[in-house]
């Protein structure tokens, strides 16, 4: 299971690299940030649900099985969507500007789709093989 879905042969690599540099860019961004008391509880909020995103798709990469797969990428598609949360009410706080968080926000639609697409494979594929393996019993039964 590990190499299939997250070996260094497949695309889902530069998906673990991706949600890395990802979590590093968030933190660059605020790591200059002015402090306030509001500003304070979002960036931390920001940067547990940007750096979540990485380590849990790390977590991905060493499911134990299908469910177990697809239940750690729901975790991850539930951490990149916080970050568009957070990142959304800077925004429209005029905590930033969108200008300057568009490439992130750019970057976290871009995860959460292909998140959300390997999910829906996972899905389709795991009730392809229920169907298949049904029918095989029936083929042993008979």
């Amino acid at each position: 299971m590990r190499s299939a879905e997250c070996g260094v042969e497949s695309k889902k690599q530069s998906l673990k690299e991706r949600t890395k540099q990802f979590g590093i860019k968030v933190i660059k961004l605020v790591e200059n940030f002015p402090k306030n008391y509001v500003a304070n509880i979002l960036v931390r909020q920001l940067l547990r649900s940007a750096t979540s995103v990485g380590a849990n798709y790390r977590a991905v990469c060493r499911a134990r099985s299908k469910p177990d797969f697809i239940s750690k990428m729901g975790i991850v598609e539930e951490e990149i969507d916080e970050t568009l949360y957070w990142l959304e009410l800077f925004i429209e706080t005029n905590l930033m500007n969108k200008e300057e968080v568009q490439h992130l926000l750019d970057e976290a639609n871009e995860i959460t789709a292909m998140v959300v697409a390997s999910i829906n494979t996972a899905k389709k594929n795991q009730k392809r093989n229920r169907i298949k393996n049904r029918r095989n019993a029936e083929e042993v039964v008979l």
